[in-house]
């Protein structure tokens, strides 16, 4: 990123303090909402994408833990007694998924890589119409889980945008008070896996440049935390209809960035 215009500089910075927001405000899409925008600043996905993996080791750790301490603090005996992750959920879905993403991680294709993101976009967008009108699509039986999971992990795998197909899974699943901490810890082990793929693989992390985009992502993660809030606040049902909406969004940008 040397060699960029000082505007393009600013973008940038724009760019990672939305990645924060909804990142934060959501428990996902910091990376899928947001590198669309950035490649069309600079086509490097390999420039961005350790930046992204670096802020969400940070930023997941960090709410995860605070949840923690938040659920241990919590007056209602039932809320304490869930705590802020559903592990049982966690551990299950892993199962699933480390296979497939260790296969993405190594780079085995099972498909085309612009055939796969059309077809996980036009499932996303199903499922995220159906949040929006608020009629989430359950799962009679665990074929079809363990079938999108594996695809969101192999995903993962490939590159960090495989969230809004784990998501919506997972929302079908874990409580939506334990939904956003829950998410965090899973995201961090992916990308703990991917991180290593990238030092194995000798990629810059561009550390130089996290220095002035991690400030960028904590003001958005600190008004992330009171957009998430307000949403839990406002009731479940406003809650999966901003989720559904979300969903919406990531799978046309997808389905536009895979056709073009």
């Amino acid at each position: 990123m040397a060699d960029l215009l000082w505007y393009q500089y600013a973008l940038i910075g724009l760019i990672f303090t939305w990645s924060g927001f909804v990142r934060t405000s959501l428990g996902f899409g910091g990376a899928v909402l947001s590198l669309p925008f950035l490649l069309l600043i600079l086509d490097e996905p390999v420039v961005f994408l350790p930046i992204i993996a670096i802020q969400l080791l940070i930023f997941s750790s960090w709410i995860a833990w605070r949840g923690h301490r938040q659920a241990r603090a919590a007056e209602n005996d039932a809320q304490r007694a869930d705590g802020n992750i559903d592990w049982r959920y966690l551990w299950r879905a892993l199962k699933v998924m480390i296979v497939p993403k260790l296969i993405g991680v190594v780079g085995l294709l099972t498909l085309p890589g612009n055939i796969m993101s059309i077809i996980i976009f036009a499932i996303v967008l199903i499922y995220g119409t159906s949040y929006l009108l608020n009629k989430p699509f359950r799962s009679r039986g665990k074929v079809v889980d363990c079938t999108l999971l594996g695809l969101g992990g192999y995903v993962s795998g490939t590159s960090l945008i495989g969230a809004p197909l784990i998501v919506a899974v997972f929302a079908s699943h874990v409580a939506k008070h334990q939904l956003r901490d829950t998410l965090f810890v899973l995201w961090f082990i992916l990308v703990a896996i991917k991180m290593v793929s990238f030092l194995i693989a000798g990629v810059d992390l561009q550390l130089v440049h996290q220095l002035w985009l991690l400030p960028c992502a904590l003001l958005g993660h600190l008004l992330g935390e009171r957009a998430h809030r307000f949403m839990l606040d406002a009731g479940g049902e406003f809650f999966f209809r901003v989720l559904g909406g979300v969903l919406i969004v990531v799978s046309i940008l997808g389905l536009i960035v895979g056709a073009g």
